[in-house]
């Protein structure tokens, strides 16, 4: 039980508070006297709800050093202090006045907030800015308003009446005496350290990612490659095995084919669609994790969530997908089975191709062991980089309803189109997981690949001739966004090569924005007349 105790002074501030010299509620001496109706601060023992039992449990704080004690908020009072409670504290004070032996203001009430048992008792002074009573509040219930207030609107861990989540920017957070550190160090109290463990800042973004997510915890990295990597480290032991398949980020494949070797781990590699394969697999090996994107890149395979969780799980092989293709807006895996989540931020999350990250969604447990590697390697989000996601994040379903609608009806234009030799969308009927898609997302994303009918110059052409997008890497951003993979990804290997991937030279790969529709059709039709 994490206990952080004190009596409360007639004339309050914050330096006068025996026993909490941390400054985490930022009270001003000459606060209304809303709090308690007569000036006076007084004390209350609060029980938290799961979400922060999980936060301050002793083994979370072990694995997940970002907790301070500014997550722990206290409920403003009225002018009448015995009926401004709300209904379950002013029950839960009476029932301890009853039971105590003392008369009742020898002891602080307790405040029962759903029934949890653990105990913290925290000064009663800071602003109020609600009680954060789980990630998911009832009142939000589409993705669009979690998107916007999730993680905010009940309350930060940041004592400010700002609408928008402020950028904490420290490198370290300081302990006024050595009592105080030296209660953190035994776990008697919780706090915030260094800036690689956490950050105010980066755990609104974390709480606002697993409330879309349905996740129990998420972990956020400087990049999506710093979280896939952490995470295969952090998860496959030396000598273990590992399968992925033939469809994925090259990155991705570079460090399981080339780095993990190293370490003695193998990997078996399967088409989206094998499920047999999966099976031998997971039969053969001790596998420990199967690591998929669904859809993939560049070809927007999906794989069968539901089906290859069951198959895994009946050998204890972990399932992760990576789903920044599909966005936590149009795929929830972690509802189909899946153990994790992996986001590149830096797609649609972000959205405005100004910023980078990654992120990891699962079970506390699991990600804690991640966690703990993060904190050793580093890879941490700056808090800056976190505001960016935070503020992006807030018009990510306006965004991404707009990109699946352009890409879906582009797909449709393309496939129908003379110069255009095939077309990979998962929401295409021709699609080979088109009907895995259609039961496990509910849009189909704002990438649309496809191979124009000619060479690689005809190709170059096509591009080349295009007005709206920009020739670069990435996807999900505002801006539409095209490249050629055979040179953007794989040119340092020959065509040969390439084909080994299924990358041919006429492919292109074209990320829809948030562009008029009609402007984005008539730049690619004027585009393919130009050839």
């Amino acid at each position: 039980m994490a206990v952080l105790s004190f009596q409360s002074p007639t004339n309050f501030s914050p330096t006068s508070i025996p026993g909490s010299s941390r400054r985490r509620f930022n009270a001003s001496a000459d606060m209304p006297s809303s709090f308690t109706g007569d000036g006076r601060i007084s004390s209350m023992i609060l029980r938290f709800p799961p979400n922060f039992v999980r936060q301050l449990s002793i083994k979370a704080r072990r694995n997940c050093s970002n907790i301070g004690v500014a997550q722990i908020v206290a409920a403003k009072w009225s002018n009448n202090p015995s009926s401004g409670l709300p209904p379950a504290a002013a029950a839960a004070a009476s029932s301890a006045s009853a039971a105590a032996s003392a008369p009742a203001a020898a002891a602080p009430p307790v405040v029962a907030l759903n029934g949890v048992d653990e105990e913290v008792v925290v000064a009663e002074g800071a602003r109020e800015i609600g009680l954060k009573k789980d990630s998911k509040p009832s009142f939000l219930s589409s993705d669009g308003s979690l998107t916007v207030h999730a993680g905010e609107r009940l309350g930060r861990g940041i004592v400010t009446d700002a609408i928008t989540t402020p950028v904490v920017n420290t490198s370290a957070y300081h302990f006024k005496k050595t009592a105080d550190l030296i209660d953190f160090k035994e776990k008697r109290s919780v706090s915030f350290e260094y800036g690689r463990y956490g950050n105010p800042t980066t755990i609104v973004l974390e709480e606002k990612i697993s409330a879309l997510e349905g996740s129990e915890s998420t972990l956020v990295m400087a990049s999506g490659m710093c979280a896939s990597t952490v995470m295969l480290l952090a998860l496959v032991p030396a000598g273990g095995h590992i399968v992925t398949t033939t469809d994925c980020y090259r990155k991705t494949r570079i460090f399981m084919e080339n780095f993990l070797p190293k370490l003695g781990i193998t990997v078996t590699v399967i088409d989206p669609a094998d499920i047999a394969g999966l099976e031998a697999a997971v039969n053969k090996y001790q596998v420990s994790l199967f690591f998929t994107e669904s859809p993939t890149n560049p070809f927007l395979r999906c794989v069968d969530i539901e089906l290859v969780s069951e198959i895994c799980h009946k050998r204890g092989t972990l399932v992760c997908i990576d789903g920044t293709f599909a966005t936590p807006l149009n795929q929830k895996a972690l509802a189909f089975g899946a153990d994790l989540v992996v986001h590149s931020l830096t797609k649609y999350i972000g959205g405005h191709n100004d910023v980078l990250g990654g992120c990891i969604c699962g079970p506390l447990k699991v990600v804690s062991e991640i966690r703990n590697l993060h904190h050793v390697l580093g890879g941490t989000l700056n808090p800056n980089a976190a505001y960016l996601m935070i503020r992006g994040m807030k018009t990510m379903h306006l965004r991404v309803k707009q990109q699946n609608s352009t890409a879906s009806r582009m797909a449709e234009i393309l496939e129908a189109h003379p110069k255009v030799s095939h077309v990979y969308y998962p929401g295409l009927a021709s699609h080979p997981e088109h009907h895995i898609a259609k039961r496990q997302m509910t849009g189909f994303g704002g990438v649309v690949s496809f191979e124009i009918d000619g060479d690689i110059e005809r190709t170059i052409k096509f591009v080349d001739s295009l007005k709206i997008p920009y020739i670069a890497p990435s996807f999900g951003g505002c801006e539409s966004i095209v490249d050629q993979p055979a040179i953007m990804s794989y040119w340092d290997l020959t065509q040969e090569e390439r084909l080994k991937y299924g990358i041919k030279d006429n492919l292109v790969r074209f990320s829809f924005g948030v562009e008029d529709f009609e402007d984005v059709k008539a730049d690619v039709l004027q585009a393919l007349e130009a050839i």
